[in-house]
């Protein structure tokens, strides 16, 4: 038996369980169960952080922040075996569940190349879920959960359809890497380049002086230590990548979710401060999900809390408990979609029947450029504004003082005509809240705690539209070649802006800003011990490759145009107050 068991913290814990691949390697998880014998559902994970790195131990100021602000994801657990975005054993095995821990190829104690969401990778999160439901502790139905990375690979995975996944809840967790991930609007973001480095690298398979499990002793990442040029020739190079790939080609399509083969039970969780990673797949898996049984659940605050949180495991449990043990607990009668609506000072809990609301009022703003306003009626006159892509701040547009209470809720878009005096744009985006003095109002995001209500992105030479998946209120770009631009001359632009919640109080105003580089808040930054940036207002999605946005091409002047066939103005998804 190559792997040890004891019983500890009330379960039977199995410590680096192998299992074998089709191709020979063997993968590592940690199988965490019921004491007593028995068939039990299984959660899985399957991912790159390293199951034997505490949360507390690599992810200090997350835990923390988590700690102070939701005391009660600490209780009930010794809080041993927590670790970064997967659910606590503790608070899993004792209602009768098996959790398995996977470390994905080439991470942690698990041998190999580490190709995030590639062919292989997702080969393996299958053949695991097929080992999950044949062993003798297993009741033959496994469910996945887990955030961000261990969201994302739910998606791939349940478009694979493995026979004994019976249930998926993707929580955060994008579901089309180019467009939420790798490039927004066609603008590249070095997340991913310093998510590698921070995240991933420093706990690959065979690191030396990598960290050391509480628990059992061992090195978190295997008893095997390579040098730095076997390390480096052990991964896929992240920004190297998407360099050479700048448009959505086949290394792309297999990392995308299938959603419409997507058909087991699913409860996708999004997050409306999660401009850049962690919204727009949630609502999109849901949406495209094949699943005759699905529901959307989105939320606010920090991005890994509630999960832990009793609201988010309660959540959980219910969900799970209905489709891996079958339980009759109500969950089957829930609407399809549960709102945590956002207000200035709270979130109100709603439940709703359709995405887009369908009693949305859809309703645009004209945007005035010589008043710099946000309009219910067009001016009707030629005009021009310019700004300069580098200056953060460009243009803003500021609404009258709202009359009454108004909720907006839902997807966005945005039309814009532009020009640049060079051949190509990068048009940013951002939707605010401003109270009757003109402070803004800023949220906690999925990470940054000075986040805006909303953003979106193009670069003007991306363009082009996919007709067939376009929608007024979303456009979908195809990303499949370059249209530049000829200086000086307008072109027209739908600029998608991810969804939101906001109930704007009365007497307060909307504003949106379009610039032409990433939108920086005034005042003190914050610090995550997992994110290499400084928190400024878009947390660590940034787009400040100099490849690929070079300042002769990107940091020109820019120019929006009004006038006969050009209007340009902002919809709103504006719902009527029940």
């Amino acid at each position: 038996m190559d792997y040890t068991t004891e019983i500890r913290d009330g379960m039977a814990i199995d410590w680096d369980v192998p299992i074998e691949m089709d191709d020979g390697n063997v993968l590592r998880a940690d199988v965490f169960r019921p004491i007593a014998p028995g068939q039990y559902p299984v959660l899985m994970t399957h991912g790159p952080y390293g199951k034997g790195l505490s949360f507390q131990e690599g992810y200090k100021t997350p835990w923390d922040l988590m700690a102070a602000r939701y005391p009660d994801a600490l209780e009930g657990s010794t809080n041993q075996y927590q670790s970064w975005e997967v659910c606590d054993p503790e608070k899993w095995v004792p209602d009768g569940y098996v959790v398995v821990r996977v470390d994905s190829r080439g991470a942690g104690r698990s041998p190999g190349f580490i190709d995030h969401f590639s062919a292989r990778e997702n080969q393996d999160y299958y053949q695991c879920i097929e080992w999950a439901g044949v062993q003798p502790w297993s009741n033959g139905k496994v469910g996945l959960n887990g955030i961000s990375y261990y969201g994302a690979g739910q998606w791939i995975v349940a478009g694979m359809q493995p026979p004994h996944l019976a249930a998926i809840c993707p929580w955060e967790g994008f579901s089309d890497a180019y467009r939420e991930s790798a490039f927004h609007g066609g603008i590249r973001c070095s997340f991913g380049k310093n998510w590698q480095e921070l995240q991933v690298r420093s706990v690959q398979h065979g690191r030396a002086g990598g960290p050391v499990s509480k628990i059992t002793g061992k090195p978190v990442c295997g008893d095997e230590v390579f040098s730095e040029e076997t390390l480096k020739a052990n991964r896929a190079d992240v920004a190297g990548r998407s360099a050479t790939h700048p448009y959505d080609d086949a290394l792309y399509a297999q990392g995308r979710a299938r959603l419409n083969q997507v058909t087991v039970p699913v409860l996708s969780a999004g997050n409306w401060g999660g401009q850049g990673l962690h919204l727009r797949g949630n609502v999109e898996g849901f949406l495209g999900a094949a699943s005759a049984q699905k529901w959307l659940e989105l939320h606010g605050n920090e991005h890994w809390t509630l999960f832990y949180a009793k609201y988010g495991v309660d959540l959980q449990k219910q969900f799970f408990g209905h489709f891996l043990k079958g339980e009759d607990n109500g969950w089957d009668q829930r609407p399809p979609i549960l709102l945590n609506v956002r207000h200035v000072d709270k979130f109100v809990q709603r439940a709703e029947n359709e995405w887009p609301l369908g009693r949305t009022q859809w309703t645009k703003m004209h945007l005035d450029l010589e008043g710099q306003a946000l309009s219910p009626t067009p001016s009707g006159k030629a005009a021009t504004a310019t700004f300069d892509a580098t200056r953060n701040g460009g243009i803003r547009f500021m609404s009258a003082p709202f009359e009454q209470e108004t909720e907006i809720t839902g997807p966005l878009a945005c039309k814009l005509f532009v020009s640049s005096s060079t051949t190509d744009a990068d048009l940013f985006l951002v939707l605010h809240l401003f109270d009757p003095e003109g402070k803004e109002k800023l949220f906690q995001g999925a990470l940054d705690p000075m986040t805006s209500v909303g953003k979106g992105w193009l670069r003007a030479s991306r363009r082009e539209l996919d007709p067939a998946r376009s929608l007024p209120y979303r456009p979908f770009h195809a990303h499949q070649r370059d249209l530049p631009l000829v200086p000086g001359q307008p072109v027209e632009l739908d600029v998608e802006i991810w969804p939101t919640s906001i109930v704007v109080p009365a007497g307060w105003r909307i504003g949106l800003t379009v610039q032409g580089k990433d939108y920086e808040q005034e005042g003190p930054v914050s610090q995550l011990s997992n994110v290499k940036n400084p928190m400024k207002g878009c947390g660590p999605f940034l787009h400040d490759d100099p490849e690929d946005r070079p300042p002769a091409i990107f940091g020109g002047q820019t120019t929006l145009h009004a006038g006969e066939g050009m209007q340009p103005h902002l919809l709103l998804p504006v719902v009527p107050l029940r």
